[in-house]
């Protein structure tokens, strides 16, 4: 039994190379395998690709980057005009006025980033004994060693041994269990509240009206920072370009990556608002010692200028909301079908959850034979749909009639 060569990251290190699906070329919302077989990619990849693939747009903005300035760091006083120009863009779209932008090599290193800029801010503010952060039971915060403390996935975290001290979570979505965990620890001592707008790989679980809202109320109260990690939710996803717009709520930190560039270079950043910026900008001596080699690299930016022109030419944060909306109908649908025991999501971020006889790893193996890819999520057993935000009307329904014939056979 051969082996691949690559260790897959959230896979099974002992399956055999020859299981393995190689993709080798990308059209719009498919994919085509090595065989010449067509999928219809339900999850734009991995949440990433909302402007579909192959788009000529980016892939020559790229070339012409590479052309130009392949690469240079931007440590210091370093700097190239595309991370200007992107970092422009993004302040524009206003997730967070008045704010700056620092550019890391995807999501993970975006949260641990922002997680350090809490704690040196709090510090550079004379308040450094704020040191805990809360976050949710279920959520997913990247794979970082901070991102792990901060997540709530047990799968993601158990294997890994002890964590970061003082990062705890709390019952999704409850209010008054983030608001019991401030008074238990103290509310002088909170750094942060660290939140996915909508939880991602945790299940696909939309917030309660008034939850995001209680958590910025909870943080003015004690002084802590309103984390959004806005890695899935970004760029349109949910029908508006951030879910802060979305959920009018606003954060004092935003993490991307993924759709900034529609994956088509690797790229995350974290948006600092008005507040840290006040506490990291007061000594014009301060040293901000920290940064990735990466961050800022110009033609992963050139990619990100290039995605988002194309998503704010195209109106494809609006598209979203339409082409979300007929998912959503077309899976409620499916509601009343046996092993479908939820329908849940928004924006183009929709998910069914499973019961018996379905798990969700079956019943992605069973799309998969339809030519659909859908995103499997074990912890909550429910499969999740996320396709790039250009996908038409008839693939919508040709993904929720591969759907219902998974449900149909099985019944």
């Amino acid at each position: 039994m051969a082996l691949p060569g690559v260790l897959h990251p959230f896979a099974v290190p002992a399956r055999p190379a020859d299981e393995f699906l190689e993709i080798v070329r990308g059209e719009a919302c498919r994919v085509f395998d090595a065989d010449g077989r067509s999928y219809l990619d339900g999850t734009a990849s991995l949440w990433y690709c909302a402007a579909g693939h192959g788009r000529r747009e980016i892939i020559d903005a790229i070339s012409a980057q590479l052309h130009e300035l392949e690469a240079f760091h931007t440590f210091a006083r370093f700097t190239n005009r595309p991370e200007e120009r992107l970092a422009e863009l993004l302040l524009e779209l206003e997730p967070i006025p008045d704010a700056r932008v620092l550019f890391t090599c995807g999501g993970s290193e975006a949260i641990d980033s922002a997680i350090k800029l809490v704690r040196a801010g709090h510090k550079a503010a004379g308040d450094g004994g704020r040191s805990v952060f809360l976050s949710r039971h279920y959520a997913y915060h990247g794979v970082m060693l901070g991102g792990t403390s901060a997540g709530g996935l047990p799968a993601n975290r158990d294997p890994f041994g002890t964590l970061l001290p003082d990062f705890f979570q709390v019952d999704r979505d409850s209010l008054p269990a983030m608001r019991d965990a401030v008074a238990y620890f103290g509310a002088e001592r909170i750094a942060a509240i660290v939140a996915e707008p909508v939880i991602g790989a945790g299940g696909v679980f939309p917030p309660p009206a008034g939850y995001l809202e209680g958590l910025r109320e909870l943080c003015d109260e004690s002084g802590a920072m309103l984390v959004f990690d806005e890695v899935i939710t970004g760029f349109g996803r949910l029908g508006s370009w951030f879910a802060s717009h979305h959920y009018r709520v606003t954060p004092d930190l935003t993490t991307f990556a993924k759709a900034v560039t529609s994956g088509y270079q690797p790229l995350g950043g974290v948006i600092v608002g008005p507040r840290l910026r006040e506490w990291l900008e007061a000594d014009p001596m301060y040293l901000l010692a920290h940064g990735n080699t990466y961050g800022g690299h110009p033609t992963c930016c050139a990619a990100g200028i290039a995605n988002i022109e194309l998503l704010r030419s195209e109106g494809l944060p609006s598209r979203a909301r339409s082409a979300g909306a007929r998912l959503r109908a077309g899976l409620e649908s499916l509601r009343d079908r046996p092993g479908v025991v939820d329908v849940r999501g928004e924006g183009l971020m929709q998910a069914i959850g499973l019961e018996s006889p379905f798990t969700a790893g079956m019943f992605t193996e069973a799309l998969l034979e339809r030519g659909v890819i859908g995103r499997a999520l074990p912890y909550a057993n429910t499969v999740a749909f996320s396709p790039p935000l250009i996908i038409s009307d008839d693939e919508i329904d040709e993904l929720v009639a591969a759907t219902a014939a998974v449900l149909e056979e099985a019944g």
